[in-house]
């Protein structure tokens, strides 16, 4: 599976929960650098999603993001699956 393709699947799970709001980030030279690629607030929390295929590692600008995001309060996580985000909007 393609990471476009997870994030698809993910945005599709993501629609059907009530009160969630989401976006899917988008880089290039209008976006921020290292920012994960879905954001979303959850029955008030807030949660970033950078989705990872295979083997694919978060970027050191990822990585300090998802930590700075951590130490601000926020739930940040590295996903390979919809059934992880399952996990972690069930538990938010």
């Amino acid at each position: 599976m393609k990471e476009s393709q997870l994030i698809q699947n993910i945005r599709k799970y993501l629609a059907t929960l009530p009160e969630c709001f989401f976006w899917k980030e988008h880089g290039g030279q209008y976006g921020t650098a290292g920012i994960p690629d879905i954001i979303v607030c959850y029955k008030g929390r807030f949660i970033a999603l950078e989705a990872k295929v295979g083997k694919n590692q978060p970027t050191r600008l990822q990585a300090a993001t998802i930590d700075q995001i951590r130490r601000a309060g926020g739930i940040a996580c590295v996903v390979r699956s919809v059934d992880e985000v399952k996990e972690i909007m069930n538990n938010a």
